[in-house]
């Protein structure tokens, strides 16, 4: 009953780290460059979690009554390791994709337009592992995909921008970042699960870095406020806190929750940037929004007649 109240509680205090997390991200690669940025963001994030990941590995080896053998443990590595590698891969793809686009589009937008990952992992779910898919979703998906273009165009209607495109192909990753976590979090250790996908997608991002920015100290130092938040808060507890919240949550609950990153990333924007929007680009918001949330409603059950 505990894990029950406290999993969706991880995925809300999630929504609200990523969601404040746009602001961050949005003044960091400005002063330190996309790559470098989520790079040093993503080691620290690794450095952070690996003290806690070491510590509940050995309590849980402690909590075992008949201890593994050399095989299982080996068998239990693999898995783990496999698991790891995967999500930082994914990782990777997923966080640059976004903060590329920060270069592009305003923060406040890439939280919205990110968020259409909940609709995209029902989808993936049919396509990929053969999940029955409702049959509202679709038009949730059309009302989505017609609140992204009024969100996304201009006045002037000149076309999707740089940005959107990338923040889009951002929003498919992450779609696959929640299934390979749900494949894998009853399978192994959470929390080390978390620290290997940081220092797979930290290392690739800062390679990424050296070859195609120029990573400077002082770069560094003039956002270093927003890379410690980035990689504290949003890198080290909240995916840390996804990836255990989605083991004690339903996942029509968890991919609500989750959605919130959009409505806290707005409202973060607003004020602590103090972006404006159009009444045009509220609207596509709000279709967005509503979009998400109808989408992830539970299905009435029928009831069963009785003779």
């Amino acid at each position: 009953m505990k894990a029950k109240f406290l999993g969706p509680l991880m995925l809300l205090l999630t929504a609200l780290l990523w969601g404040i997390a746009f602001v961050a991200q949005s003044v960091g690669t400005e002063q330190a460059g996309p790559l470098t940025f989520n790079g040093v963001r993503t080691i620290i994030g690794a450095v952070c979690v690996l003290p806690v990941a070491l510590f509940f590995r050995r309590k849980n080896e402690k909590k075992l009554t008949v201890p593994k053998t050399e095989e299982e443990k080996k068998e239990d590595n693999r898995i783990l390791l496999k698991a790891g590698v995967l999500c930082g891969l994914v990782l990777f793809c997923a966080t640059n994709l976004q903060n590329l686009a920060f270069e592009y589009t305003d923060a406040g937008k890439i939280a919205f337009i990110t968020s259409l990952y909940m609709l995209f992992v029902p989808v993936f779910g049919l396509v990929f592992l053969r999940k029955k898919v409702r049959a509202i979703l679709w038009p949730c998906c059309a009302v989505g995909l017609l609140g992204m273009f009024l969100l996304c165009m201009g006045e002037a209607a000149h076309g999707i921008n740089k940005g959107d495109v990338l923040t889009l192909a951002c929003s498919v990753v992450f779609a696959v970042h929640i299934l390979v976590v749900d494949r894998y979090v009853d399978r192994v250790d959470p929390v080390m699960m978390s620290c290997i996908q940081f220092f797979v997608a930290g290392t690739l991002t800062v390679i990424c870095a050296f070859i195609l920015e120029e990573p400077s100290i002082a770069g560094i130092r003039a956002c270093i406020g927003a890379i410690l938040y980035a990689g504290i808060c949003s890198s080290a507890i909240a995916y840390t806190l996804q990836i255990v919240g989605q083991k004690y949550t339903e996942a029509t609950v968890a991919t609500i929750l989750l959605s919130m990153e959009s409505v806290f990333g707005a409202i973060s924007s607003a004020i602590i940037l103090h972006e404006t929007m159009t009444v045009r680009e509220v609207i596509g918001c709000a279709l967005m929004f509503v979009a998400i949330i109808v989408s992830q409603l539970p299905e009435k059950k029928k009831a069963v007649q009785t003779v």
